[in-house]
């Protein structure tokens, strides 16, 4: 039997996803191989979404975390976490929110992102109409194009502004580079170095001026061991808990091992070369171009079609899985899929015997 393979598949309802504890404690116990102090680890959330591996990761002695949402930035103190960055601009009712929580859990010490003066100005006058300060760090564009302002004057006349701002504090620079997937390790590591540079010279500017040294947060997956080799830098790895056949192809120098799966079933047969199984676009991430999910030991097995309820895949013969046949799949993009799904099965010894809930996929818990 595979090791993805349950003996009481009967038991679960398809399309699901299944997740692997043991699986994800490995993959814990790599990352941590890859670091010099577990202090340096600053996991993204985003990927599992869960209390369950937040304290998984806690127990192998991971405090800090980032978070995309207030929804996760929530879970992460009902988890207990001590550390969260709010890895995201907060505005509108997102500051207000954003207070709430920081006053339900004062054990956690909760900071976020700012890129400009507005923003900054906004969560200044909540927090300080609250009494309260929240730590800030100055969001960079280091190439991913989406959010942060590129390191250079403007951005280190924005931080010494930042100082002076009651209701925030200044502590650090994050820096993102999302945009690197090259394959080719070597290239990787260069655009990464070329992209973090502007960043240590902007931290080295700031330090000149008298402030304290500005703290580091920087990469995800791609680039997390490359940033991982700089005195002091924090990295932020998130898929690595459960892996996905993406990053399986993009970073081959990654040994983690997949801990999560779709799991599927045959519901109609098309022709001799064509069936349809329940994997529909709301249950697995849609966003990549097809084929978006790997069926494991089901060889020649490539997806074709893909709506809401359906996906069609043609096989070399379909009278090989007749109706009712089960497929486990890795998915292309795990973060997005466990997204999908209001819980998640828990397989230990290839037997569902529990189930998660994915608590921080709603955009709000109680918050």
């Amino acid at each position: 039997m595979h090791w993805y393979e349950l003996h009481n598949i009967n038991t679960v309802d398809t399309p699901a996803v299944l997740v692997y504890p043991e699986r994800m404690r490995e993959n814990i116990l790599l990352l941590k191989k890859t670091v010099s102090d577990v202090q340096r680890l600053r996991p993204h959330i985003k990927t599992s979404k869960m209390v369950e591996a937040v304290q998984l990761l806690k127990e192998e002695g991971i405090n800090k975390f980032k978070c995309a949402t207030i929804a996760e930035a929530e879970m992460l103190g009902l988890a207990g976490a001590a550390d969260v960055l709010l890895a995201y601009q907060p505005m509108g009712p997102k500051i207000s929110r954003l207070l709430q929580v920081v006053e339900q859990y004062p054990d956690t010490k909760y900071s976020c992102l700012v890129d400009n003066r507005i923003a900054a100005m906004a969560i200044a006058a909540v927090f300080h109409a609250a009494k309260r300060t929240i730590p800030v760090y100055l969001d960079l564009n280091i190439g991913m194009n989406r959010t942060g302002i590129p390191a250079g004057d403007a951005a280190l006349e924005l931080y010494q502004e930042l100082q002076h701002m009651p209701g925030i504090t200044p502590v650090g620079l994050h820096a993102y580079d999302g945009q690197l997937h090259d394959t080719d390790v070597a290239v990787r590591r260069e655009k990464c170095n070329a992209g973090f540079a502007p960043a240590a010279t902007l931290a080295a500017a700031i330090t000149a001026t008298g402030a304290v040294a500005p703290q580091i947060i920087a990469g995800g997956t791609p680039t997390y061991a490359f940033h991982a080799e700089r005195p002091g830098v924090e990295c932020s790895p998130g898929t690595f808990i459960f892996w996905d056949w993406g990053y399986r192809r993009e970073l081959p120098e990654q040994d983690f091992a997949y801990a999560a799966v779709v799991v599927t079933r045959v519901i109609s047969i098309i022709d001799d070369k064509h069936l349809c199984v329940d994997l529909g676009h709301k249950s697995i991430a849609s966003e990549m171009p097809q084929p978006r999910v790997l069926f494991l030991d089901i060889p020649g097995a490539t997806p074709k079609g893909h709506s809401e309820e359906h996906m069609v895949v043609e096989v070399p013969d379909t009278s090989l899985y007749p109706v009712g046949t089960v497929f486990y799949g890795v998915p292309v993009h795990i973060c997005p899929t466990v997204a999908l799904q209001d819980r998640v099965g828990v397989v230990e010894d290839n037997n569902c015997v529990a189930y998660w809930k994915v608590i921080a996929r709603d955009r709000k818990i109680m918050i």
